[in-house]
């Protein structure tokens, strides 16, 4: 008998419904919200409604696409965090009522297990990895090393101590007005540009961890000298200044990642995260598999996003192992995996 998992993502400000029938994506449909851009960030308040308006026309397109009908689910999978609270309450909310009222399984998924999960989705000629791997998972709010174990077995080894590499990209695009989101225009501009045209702080941070508040702060000292002399020199430099910063953050991850790679003897290593699609980013990936013989995971742009491909993913391995939960689940929007 098919297992059909309905997947649900609103941790942040993107609006996702997946179904995945035995691991195999048969929709994806994400509604994204544009009233975030005039004010250069996500607003809570307004994304929560936004997910109110969005969530039951992304679900019915999701079903609808699937050529299923909501008779033929298995259970319903949802984010229940980490996240903004507000947004999480309304997937949370829909998820328990839409399972109440056809009698279906629930599954709750952690955000950063489902970023990883996308490497489990089963496609045809789709090499997945073997356990244990590596996960490099960056995203705007979330920097770490993942030593995977199973389908939902994960340890953090590695992790910011203060600022995510994604929230770095966007700072420092946000300073030089380039626009929101930051990380995407930073990653154009940065195959424009010098990478060796500017040095900027890289911290000394003991283990695994990252940190990149001084690597904010060495990049807004170097605009705030040299703006005192120039007071156009961001446009004259932004190429290279976005390029010498993609390949510092990029510098950053990579040697942290090669050492964990090496101290544990571990040659499987994957990506995962939004900021996964950058292409520097993946580039430095393949070089692991040119340069090192390593067999490398990059998953496809349309899972490197917040997405219900990936929520649907984990939530079919955790249906497998029998892992549900009840009526009474909250949100909640800090833990670790």
């Amino acid at each position: 008998m098919q297992t059909l998992i309905l997947g649900i993502e609103s941790s942040c400000d993107d609006t996702s419904a997946a179904v995945i029938c035995d691991g195999v994506v048969l929709s994806n449909v994400t509604a994204s919200q544009a009233v975030h851009m005039r004010y250069g960030g996500v607003v809570p308040e307004l994304a929560s409604r936004a997910h109110q308006q969005n969530i039951i026309p992304v679900v019915d397109k999701a079903i609808a696409d699937a050529g299923i009908t909501k008779e033929q689910l298995s259970a319903v999978a949802f984010t229940r965090g980490p996240g903004l609270l507000g947004s999480l309450l309304v997937g949370t909310s829909f998820a328990k009522g839409f399972a109440l009222a056809r009698g279906l399984k629930m599954v709750d998924v952690n955000h950063l297990q489902a970023h990883v999960s996308a490497h489990f989705i089963i496609e045809e000629g789709k090499q997945q990895p073997e356990f244990p791997f590596l996960c490099l998972l960056v995203s705007g709010g979330n920097s770490q090393i993942l030593l995977v174990k199973d389908y939902t077995e994960m340890e953090i080894i590695g992790q910011t101590i203060d600022d995510a590499a994604g929230e770095a990209f966007d700072k420092c695009a946000k300073v030089m007005n380039l626009g929101y989101p930051g990380g995407p225009i930073v990653n154009k501009l940065a195959n424009e540009g010098d990478p060796k045209a500017f040095t900027f702080a890289k911290p000394v941070i003991p283990n695994y961890d990252y940190s990149f508040s001084g690597l904010k702060t060495s990049f807004l000292y170097t605009l705030r000298d040299n703006l005192k002399t120039d007071p156009d020199f961001i446009e004259k430099h932004k190429a290279d200044l976005c390029a010498s910063l993609q390949s510092t953050v990029i510098d950053i991850l990579m040697n942290k990642l090669i050492k964990a790679a090496k101290d544990l003897k571990i040659t499987q290593i994957a990506l995962a995260g939004g900021v996964s699609a950058n292409t520097g980013l993946r580039d430095a990936f393949e070089k692991l598999h040119t340069n090192r013989g390593w067999t490398v995971f990059i998953p496809k742009f349309a899972y490197t996003t917040d997405n219900a491909a990936m929520v649907a993913s984990a939530g079919y391995r955790r249906y497998q192992k029998g892992l549900f939960i009840d009526q009474s689940a909250a949100p909640f929007s800090r833990t670790i995996i």
